[in-house]
C-alpha cells in the first residue's frame, strides 16, 4: 500500500486511520469512515480501488466534486472517468465501453444516475471490487445536507450482495451515523472515527459590526489568497463582492441565482486562482477540492454547528495555517426563526431549531471553540488550551501567520508559483493539479537540484516527476546558483554564509570598461559575441558590489512598455523575472525585463 501511495500520489506515509481503513478494506468488508475535511478520506478508496482487481464504483453528489477527483486521478496516472448529466449520449457510451473492458480503476456516478434501472443494470454487467459512498451524510434527514435520492442507495445491498461498501463523511453526529448505517445496512461492519480537530484552523468570533472593513482588513492582510466569505442571502453575496471589487480585490459572488453556465464560470476561475474571493451562499464550497484557501468567513450565523464545520473545513485542506472567521449577533437568529415559522413538517421544525439554538451557544461561548466543536461530534478535547481559537489565544492568527511563512524561501515561493500557474493555465487544470502550496513550500525549503532528490519532495510521484519535473527543477536551479544556495537534506532551510566580494574578472571588467564609453549594451553584445542578457549580468555584477554606472547613454525602447515593467516590480517586490514574465505575459521577453531592471537598479532611464 506504502508503495501505491508514493508512486501514485507522492507521499511517503498514510495519515492518521488511513491505513488501518485501508487494510480493512481489502480484506472485503464494510466499513463507515468518519474523517473531517482534508483528513485524506478520498485515498480510504483510492488506494484499495488500485490494489483490487476490478473496478471501484464512487457514488458522489456533485459534478464539480466528480470532475476535480477524476482529473486529479488522471493527473497521477490513474484511470478514472465519471457518469452524469453534464455528458453527451457518445460521451457516455464511450466510458461505459472503457468501464466494461476493464480499462477503468474508479468510476464516479452520482446517487440520481443510480436510481435508474438501466444504471443498475448497466454496473451488474461490471467486474466491481468496492461501493464508496461519499458524502454520506446526505442520506439522513439529521444530516445537514440530507438529499432524498441517497435513500436509493439502500438498493446496494439488494443488487450487489456480497460486494463491500465504504460510506465516507466529514460531518456526522450520532444521529447522522446510525441512519448511515441503517440505510446502507453496515450493520456487520466497522465504524472508523478520526479525530474531528483540524490542528492548521484557528477559530474566531469576532462582533458583527463594522464587519465589511474588518473582512476587507482580512483579505488584505492575505493578498492573492484564496478566501471564501459566506452570506446568508444572494442579495448579500453580490454586495460584498462590489464592495470588495470597489477596494481592489478581485472577488466574484456564486449563489442559486446564476446560471449553471455563471455558477461554473465563477467556480473555474477561483480554482485556477484567477479570482482568489469568492463570495457565496451555502451552495458554494461542497465538492469544491481547492486546498489552499486561507479564510473562510461567514458574514452570517450558519443554520447548523455540522454545516458551519463542513463550511470551515474548507480552509486549509493541505494542512497549512488557516483562519476560519465568524462575525456574530444575536439578531442573526431573527433571519432563521422566519424561515423556521414556514416550514410545515413539525419534526423538520424541531430539527432545525435545535440545530439552530446549538449554532447559538457557540456564537457565544466564552470557552475554547475547538473543544465546543469536537464535543458536538461526541469527541473530549483534552487540552486546557488549544492556541488557536480566540477565546484561548487572542493574537493566535496573527502568531501562525503563514511563523510558518519564514520556514521557507518566499523568493523561490513564488517564482514556483508562477510557473506552476503558468503551467495550469497551458494544460486547463487547476494550478493545486501540478503542485499543492505544501509542495512548493517544501521545494522552497530544500532547493533540490536533481530528479532524484526532487522525488522525495512530499507530493511529487512518479506521473507528476516525469511529466512536471524538469520545468520545476530549471527554476531551482537557476534560482540556487544566482543566490548561491546549496541544497538542504533538512526541511529548514540553510543558507550559505554570504561569501567575501570577489575581484571582478576580466571579462566583466572589459564589459564595464566599453559600456563606461558609452556603448550601447547591444553594440557590446555584438562586438564581443556575448549574448545582450550576459551583458546586463556582467553590469549587474558591479551593482551587487556597491559600484556605480552612469547609464544615461542608454536607451528604452518603449516608455510604456517601461512603466508596465516597472510597475510589475514594484507590485511583486521582487527582482526575479519569472514572476515578472508571469505578470506580464509571453509578450515580454527575458531580455527585455533585464534591461528594464538593470535601468531600474541604475536609475537612469532614457527613452527612444
Amino acid at each position: 500500500m506504502i508503495e501505491l501511495l508514493k508512486k501514485h500520489f507522492g507521499y511517503e506515509s498514510f495519515r492518521p486511520l488511513q491505513e488501518e481503513v485501508i487494510q480493512y478494506c481489502v480484506s472485503g468488508k464494510d466499513a463507515l469512515v468518519l474523517m473531517p475535511t482534508g483528513g485524506g478520506k478520498s485515498l480510504c478508496f483510492q488506494i484499495p480501488a488500485l490494489h483490487f482487481p476490478g473496478i471501484t464504483i464512487v457514488i458522489s453528489p456533485l459534478v464539480a466534486l466528480m470532475k476535480d477527483q477524476v482529473d486529479a486521478l488522471k493527473s497521477n496516472g490513474i484511470a478514472a472517468a465519471f457518469l452524469n448529466s453534464t455528458l453527451s449520449p457518445m460521451e457516455i457510451a464511450q466510458v461505459e465501453r472503457e468501464a466494461s473492458s476493464g480499462r477503468l480503476k474508479l468510476l464516479y456516478i452520482a446517487p440520481e444516475r443510480f436510481a435508474k434501472p438501466t444504471v443498475r443494470e448497466f454496473l451488474r454487467t461490471l467486474n466491481i471490487s468496492l461501493f464508496a459512498v461519499d458524502e454520506a451524510h446526505c442520506i439522513s434527514e439529521w444530516g445537514h445536507d440530507f438529499r432524498p435520492d441517497y435513500r436509493n442507495l439502500d438498493l446496494l445491498r439488494t443488487y450487489f450482495p456480497g460486494i463491500p461498501i465504504m460510506a465516507l463523511t466529514a460531518t456526522a453526529n450520532v444521529r447522522v451515523r446510525e441512519d448511515i448505517v441503517s440505510h446502507l445496512r453496515l450493520g456487520q461492519g466497522k465504524v472508523f472515527k478520526s479525530s474531528f480537530n483540524r490542528p492548521n484552523l484557528t477559530y474566531r468570533v469576532q462582533p458583527k459590526k463594522k464587519s465589511f472593513d474588518q473582512l476587507l482588513a482580512e483579505i488584505k492582510s492575505r493578498p492573492d489568497q484564496a478566501v471564501i466569505v459566506y452570506c446568508f442571502s444572494r442579495k448579500s453575496t453580490e454586495k460584498i463582492a462590489t464592495d470588495l471589487r470597489a477596494n481592489g480585490v478581485k472577488a466574484a459572488a456564486y449563489h442559486a441565482g446564476l446560471t449553471p453556465t455563471e455558477r461554473s464560470r465563477v467556480q473555474e476561475r477561483f480554482i485556477r486562482d484567477q479570482v482568489p474571493v469568492i463570495t457565496a451562499t451555502i451552495a458554494f464550497g461542497m465538492g469544491i477540492d481547492k486546498p489552499d484557501v486561507r479564510l473562510v468567513a461567514h458574514m452570517d450565523l450558519p443554520k447548523s454547528v455540522e454545516g458551519y464545520y463542513q463550511e470551515t473545513g474548507r480552509a486549509g485542506r493541505d494542512g497549512l495555517p488557516s483562519d476560519c472567521l465568524l462575525f456574530f449577533s444575536a439578531g442573526d437568529r431573527i433571519k432563521h426563526e422566519y424561515f423556521i415559522r414556514g416550514m410545515e413538517d413539525p419534526e423538520e421544525k424541531q430539527r432545525a431549531r435545535l440545530q439552530l439554538n446549538e449554532m447559538m451557544k457557540y456564537g457565544e461561548l466564552r470557552s475554547c471553540r475547538r473543544a465546543f466543536l469536537l464535543g458536538y461530534f461526541s469527541e473530549t478535547w483534552q487540552q486546557q488550551n488549544c492556541g488557536a481559537c480566540d477565546i484561548c489565544v487572542p493574537r493566535a492568527p496573527t502568531k501562525a501567520a503563514e511563523e510558518v511563512s519564514s520556514k521557507f524561501d518566499q523568493d523561490l515561493f513564488g517564482s514556483l508559483r508562477a510557473l506552476r500557474k503558468s503551467l495550469a493555465e497551458a494544460q486547463h487544470v487547476p494550478p493545486y493539479m501540478i503542485f499543492g502550496d505544501k509542495t512548493l513550500q517544501e521545494m522552497a525549503r530544500a532547493y533540490p537540484q536533481s530528479m532524484e532528490r526532487l522525488s522525495q519532495v512530499f507530493g511529487v510521484g512518479k506521473g507528476k516527476l516525469t511529466q512536471y519535473g524538469e520545468a520545476f527543477l530549471n527554476v531551482i536551479k537557476s534560482y540556487a546558483v544566482e543566490k548561491g544556495f546549496a541544497e538542504q537534506a533538512s526541511s529548514t532551510p540553510v543558507r550559505r554564509k554570504a561569501e567575501p566580494a570577489r575581484a571582478l574578472t576580466d571579462t566583466i571588467l572589459e564589459t564595464v570598461r566599453r559600456f563606461e564609453e558609452k556603448e550601447t549594451l547591444e553594440q557590446i553584445a555584438k562586438t564581443r559575441r556575448i549574448t545582450l542578457g550576459t551583458v546586463i549580468q556582467h553590469l549587474e555584477k558591479v551593482l551587487e558590489q556597491g559600484g556605480g554606472l552612469d547609464a544615461s547613454h542608454e536607451s528604452f525602447p518603449s516608455t510604456e512598455r517601461y512603466e508596465r515593467i516597472a510597475e510589475a516590480f514594484r507590485a511583486t517586490g521582487s527582482d526575479f523575472l519569472a514572476p515578472i514574465r508571469e505578470r506580464l505575459g509571453d509578450s515580454y521577453s527575458y531580455d527585455e525585463l533585464r534591461l528594464a531592471r538593470f535601468l531600474l537598479k541604475t536609475k537612469s532611464v532614457t527613452m527612444e
